[in-house]
């Protein structure tokens, strides 16, 4: 009986170290599978680290005080007992981005059980006073763990990364004829690259990376599982973290055009300053080959002031915009846009979309410019671009009156956000947890956007508590009334607020931003 039970204790620690190792390896993989970020996520959030769930198995120290005084039978049950509630803690929660199971993570899937194996061996051959008290120690700190096996596989990965980026390369040398289209930029990389498709492929067998591809190995991904010898163009969306991301991804699909769709303050924890970010953006342009051609939005003062060394096309939709190619007259209503495209010869069409906000029309101009430089005419763009949707969670109006911008997180686009809000004739609510990931300037720009809409919107819901406090300040020196302003706890209290809001006859909802899972 005594083999029996302690064979329970050492399940029901398993089970408490799958639930909690699942969800550090999520932290892991959303942190890029990069040690300093995880490490730097751990010290920013010692509040999922260190609580009363996750410190439970403490309970076995205490329990120890038992030991002698019961039989081990009993001993260990009171031990599996704690595990077990333990685990039961720890249950697996919907995500807003689940945990991807790609071979990767398996790998660390794999060698955390290895590990977990190792700690139980030990413990079903020591003492029962040892074993209840390593077992509980071990899995308080299974965040640490993880870490460290993250760790350890790190030269495994790059090997194995180094082995994959070899056959990409491989397979593109063997395509000489492919046209890549390298697109970057702080924002609007996805929409860029979705809408170019949908263009392009007017006239030619076009790929672009899914998703959000938008690293080496997720464009590697691409390369060896999508492209085929039939296409004619592929659409590489290129992101950035910290210096020298983009030239990497350029190093392994050498594209000979390249959008620079918008820079701003994003990732400042990464990338420190604006000007590393403004450098790592203009790699794509610098690794242009001399008949190529660099597709710049010149509204957007940061690239406007960088020159280029190869051939150069602008595009904008400004009023004062001297691009090559302008968006102009830009009209927004509930069913969607429309605006005059007019090319650098002069030719001008009008076109109706149902996409909005004055951003995602300078995107959609900036796929224009690329495809009719590419030799589609504006004619063959007029269907193609009526029939477009909006990329999900961008600026998305859905029929509940809501409009759907979760993904958004920079300055710029929350701004552009708001205007579009603020062109609608109903009440308007604004819901946002505001903007991450910028580094020391993170409170004063949130301050600055909630200065920025408070005029825009009639109420706003400002979602969690240590989120909302620069945000509030800033309506509030603005002028906005705080019997219309609510702090959330989260996005699903957030929503009952709103769904409880007096009803009036016209109502649209702006949902800014929805904070991943690792904040």
């Amino acid at each position: 009986m005594e083999l029996i039970v302690k064979v329970g204790m050492l399940a029901a620690a398993a089970l408490n170290y799958i639930f909690q190792a699942l969800y550090f390896t999520h932290m892991v993989q959303l942190n890029s599978y990069r040690s300093e970020r995880y490490r730097k996520w751990c010290r920013d959030h010692d509040d999922r680290l260190v609580n009363v769930r996750r410190m439970a198995p403490a309970l076995c120290i205490p329990a120890m005080w038992l030991n002698g005084r019961v039989s081990d039978t009993v001993f260990y049950a009171v031990a599996a007992g704690i595990l077990l509630l333990t685990a039961l803690l720890h249950l697996p929660k919907k995500a807003k981005k689940p945990l991807v199971f790609t071979h990767r993570v398996w790998r660390l899937i794999v060698a955390e059980a290895v590990l977990f194996l190792l700690v139980a061996t030990l413990c079903f051959f020591v003492s029962a006073q040892r074993a209840v008290g390593f077992i509980g120690l071990f899995s308080i700190i299974v965040w640490l763990w993880v870490g460290l096996v993250n760790g350890a596989l790190q030269p495994l990965e790059k090997a194995i990364g180094d082995g994959y980026v070899k056959k990409a390369k491989a397979r593109m040398e063997a395509q000489p004829e492919l046209t890549v289209i390298g697109i970057t930029g702080s924002y609007g990389k996805t929409s860029v690259k979705t809408f170019l498709h949908a263009l392009l492929s007017v006239k030619y067998n076009t790929l672009m990376t899914p998703g959000s591809y938008n690293t080496t190995m997720g464009v590697v991904r691409t390369i060896r599982e999508m492209l085929l010898p039939s296409h004619e163009i592929f659409l590489v969306e290129m992101g950035a973290k910290q210096v020298g991301d983009i030239q990497e991804i350029c190093d392994l699909v050498h594209p000979q055009y390249g959008i620079i769709s918008a820079i701003g303050e994003q990732h400042l924890e990464t990338f420190l300053t604006l000007d590393n970010i403004i450098a790592t953006k203009f790699e794509l342009a610098d690794s242009l080959p001399q008949n190529g051609c660099a597709f710049l939005n010149t509204d957007n003062p940061y690239i406007r002031e960088r020159e280029v060394s190869v051939p150069a096309v602008t595009y904008g939709v400004k009023s004062d915009s001297d691009a090559d190619y302008r968006a102009t007259d830009i009209t927004v209503s509930v069913s969607g846009s429309e605006f005059t495209f007019i090319t650098p010869d002069g030719e001008s069409r009008r076109f109706s979309t149902r996409l909005l906000g004055e951003h995602t029309i300078q995107n959609l101009a900036g796929c224009m410019a690329v495809a009719h430089k590419l030799g589609v005419s504006l004619e063959e763009m007029v269907y193609p671009i009526r029939r477009l949707k909006p990329v999900e969670h961008r600026l998305q109006l859905l029929p509940n009156g809501y409009i759907d911008d979760a993904y958004n997180s920079n300055p710029a686009g929350f701004r552009s956000a708001l205007d579009t809000l603020s062109k609608f004739e109903a009440r308007r609510v604004l819901v946002t947890p505001g903007m991450v990931e910028l580094g020391e300037r993170q409170e004063e720009l949130n301050r600055e956007l909630g200065a920025y809409a408070a005029d825009k919107c009639d109420i706003a819901v400002l979602v969690g508590e240590k989120q909302a406090p620069p945000l509030k300040e800033g309506l509030l020196s603005a002028g906005f009334p705080e019997e219309k302003l609510f702090v959330a706890r989260d996005l699903k209290e957030a929503l009952s607020l709103v769904q409880g809001l007096p009803p009036v006859e016209k109502q649209i909802v702006l949902l800014e931003n929805d904070l991943p899972d690792n904040f």
